[in-house]
């Protein structure tokens, strides 16, 4: 088995983390639940003893400082005595004892109690051991742990009035049954919280499940991609993150198929237009022959085919650019100076009457070398359509929220059938305005390029008077 194949196998899908992570979560939030409810049930247990054992103590106080013998009719004197009239009148909680101590300290005192049933293991009335410490003790409260279970106490010293033994009234409480009902209750929590943790498990797998399944789309779908289809996309439902993911996935698979199609187009186009010239170049280097003048002419030709290959090269390369994000970097310019400038950049291409038409006085956002370039390649494309002599004007205006840079001539113009294709790659048209140019027809496929990179267009329509005009049209973006 390869390495590939073991980690493949220990690999845990994200629909099983998702679910481990919320049962882990779960199991922690219910537990604590579970445990706070046992801590609150206890708490509350603890509380109510305590009140309990104030009560009997404050009742006892009271009753031995006011109370009287019904017999005699006077204060009580005798500390047996007063232990059972008191003791006669109270009702004891099931959990609870109330006992007389009557004895000398240190020695297993005299007891009186309440003849009844108490539901515990060992009743403190049965526990000599017991019932001397707490007798013996100095404090009024206290917890006796015992392995038969504790006992929650409180003790009230009978005042002495002459040589009587001494007695002490003592109220015990076993918290065991108490305190197994908040264990019970935990219990039950627990197994309650176990039902909706398997309950969840299974939910939680369904929902997991419809959640991912665009992400397992978006696996499948990459894992199905080739450089000759990338057509498949992933069906994009609702609104939230995952449609979002999916969403994002196509417009990914976009790019990538219009990056491949552009590099396609590139190698074809490449292909096709360099067949020619190499084509050429072969066929004189082989028919050369040792005449002086005849390879001469034959240098003459292949080096102008090479420079042609050279210059059909460089505007795929630019076109091919044309694809990418940075193809153009805009910047503040000032509209009225670049068009001076591409006005004085073209009046070197060739003897025409060149006249700068107009100017927009304004600043805009754009890349000034592209827009210089396009508006070159428009001049130079006017050069080749025109006579020596004839008018070419460049300009720039802006109005209703764009600007517009423009190149008019006044040739002969674009017959209609060529004009929706003249901006095509290696299309010149069937009736182009003459046949000077020798370009590979890449020229206004750049110029369009650069138009659409600035997120603008190219227009083209007939000049007044006779010829062509092309209108870089692009939005107006203040820097």
């Amino acid at each position: 088995m390869t390495t590939a194949d073991r980690a493949g196998r220990r690999r845990i899908s994200a629909r099983v983390r998702i679910l481990l992570w919320l049962l882990l979560v779960m199991a922690v939030a219910l537990a604590s639940v579970a445990a706070t409810t046992r801590s609150i049930l206890l708490h509350d247990t603890d509380q109510r003893i305590n009140g309990l054992l104030t009560q009997e103590a404050g009742e006892f106080a009271n009753f031995q400082a006011q109370g009287f013998d019904p017999a005699t009719g006077r204060p009580f004197t005798e500390p047996d005595r007063l232990l059972r009239v008191f003791l006669q009148r109270q009702y004891a909680d099931s959990d609870e004892e109330l006992l007389g101590l009557v004895g000398a300290p240190g020695t297993d005192p005299a007891q009186i109690i309440q003849q009844r049933d108490i539901p515990v293991a060992l009743p403190l009335h049965e526990d000599a051991g017991a019932r001397r410490h707490i007798f013996g003790s100095p404090y009024p409260s206290g917890t006796l742990p015992r392995p038969e279970g504790d006992i929650r106490w409180a003790k009230v010293v009978v005042a002495r009035h002459g040589g009587e033994p001494a007695a002490a009234f003592v109220v015990a409480f076993h918290p065991g049954r108490e305190e197994a009902r908040a264990d019970e209750v935990f219990k039950v929590l627990l197994a309650i919280s176990g039902v909706a943790l398997l309950m969840t498990t299974g939910i939680a797998w369904v929902v997991a499940g419809r959640i991912l399944k665009p992400v397992r789309l978006v696996r499948t779908t990459a894992a199905q991609l080739t450089e000759q289809d990338l057509t498949r996309r992933i069906p994009v439902h609702g609104h939230d993150d995952v449609a979002a993911l999916a969403g994002t996935f196509n417009a990914m698979l976009d790019r990538l198929e219009r990056a491949f199609a552009a590099q396609r187009e590139f190698v074809d186009d490449a292909g096709h237009e360099l067949r020619t010239p190499i084509t050429i170049v072969r066929g004189h280097l082989e028919l050369m022959g040792d005449e002086p003048a005849e390879r001469e002419e034959t240098v003459r030709l292949v080096t102008d085919e090479l420079d042609r290959m050279s210059r059909i090269v460089e505007d795929l390369l630019l076109l091919a650019k044309a694809e990418r994000p940075d193809f153009v970097s805009p910047e503040p310019v000032q509209l009225a100076e670049l068009t001076a400038d591409v006005y004085v950049k073209a009046r070197t291409l060739g003897d025409r009457d060149w006249v700068l038409d107009g100017t927009a006085d304004r600043e805009v956002r754009l890349d000034p070398q592209r827009i210089t370039q396009a508006m070159v390649q428009l001049a130079q494309n006017a050069v080749q359509h025109t006579a020596p002599g004839q008018t070419v004007r460049i300009g720039s205006r802006a109005a209703h929220g764009r600007v517009e840079l423009y190149v008019a001539d006044s040739g002969t113009g674009v017959q209609a059938q060529d004009a929706e294709v003249i901006f095509e790659r290696f299309r010149r048209g069937t009736a182009r305005r003459g046949a000077r140019g020798s370009g590979a027809g890449l020229g206004l496929s750049i110029v369009k390029a650069i138009a659409e990179g600035h997120g603008g267009r190219v227009r083209l329509h007939d000049t007044e008077g006779g010829g062509a005009t092309f209108v870089l049209i692009l939005e107006e973006a203040h820097p």
